[in-house]
């Protein structure tokens, strides 16, 4: 007897997948939400008391990372979100909802300073673009030609490529490295 053949056995397998997702779920729940006074690492990440927190969703430039102006004049982009991080972080409580932790052990969290979210702000704002979440506030960006969008950037992700971090150069000694 064959329990996964045809038209049964394919809604069997449904159930048995989708039992086993809800099992995984429940066993590994999202950690829960932390809040209090935060510090900029960077652009789309933080510090909540010893929790390195990443925003979900976006990506802003790093810190040392320049962009053109519309101009072609060359400007410390990344510097400036990060100082416009540490702005809304300093501007009340930050609540957070973690989702998951990324490969450096940091929170992946939607968060909010004054019922405001963060990630939103920053991708409206043209310093961070979105990975889909922020899609309207991007297009907003875009259209306005703020920030990042006024002239020519490298996408972040572009950018470690072409500057990686000493952990990717020099292996696990790379690992002692602290990571923003």
């Amino acid at each position: 007897m064959r329990p996964f053949r045809g038209r049964f056995g394919a809604v069997l397998a449904i159930i048995l997948l989708g039992g086993a997702a809800a099992v995984a779920a429940w066993l590994d729940p999202a950690p829960p939400p932390i809040a209090g006074n935060a510090r900029a690492s960077d652009g789309d990440s933080f510090r909540l008391g010893d929790e390195r927190v990443r925003l979900l969703g976006i990506d802003a430039p790093e810190y040392a990372q320049t962009c053109d102006d519309r101009n072609g004049r060359q400007w410390p982009c990344g510097r400036t979100a990060r100082d416009r991080m540490a702005q809304l972080l300093k501007s009340g409580k930050v609540d957070c909802r973690p989702e998951d932790h990324d490969q450096y052990g940091r929170l992946l969290a939607v968060c909010t300073v004054g019922g405001k979210d963060i990630a939103a702000t920053m991708v409206a704002e043209g310093l961070a673009i979105s990975s889909g979440r922020y899609w309207g506030e991007e297009q907003s960006a875009r259209s306005a030609s703020k920030g990042i969008w006024a002239g020519g950037f490298d996408t972040p992700r572009h950018w470690r490529d072409d500057h990686p971090r000493p952990s990717s150069l020099f292996g696990w000694l790379g690992s002692l490295w602290p990571q923003t």
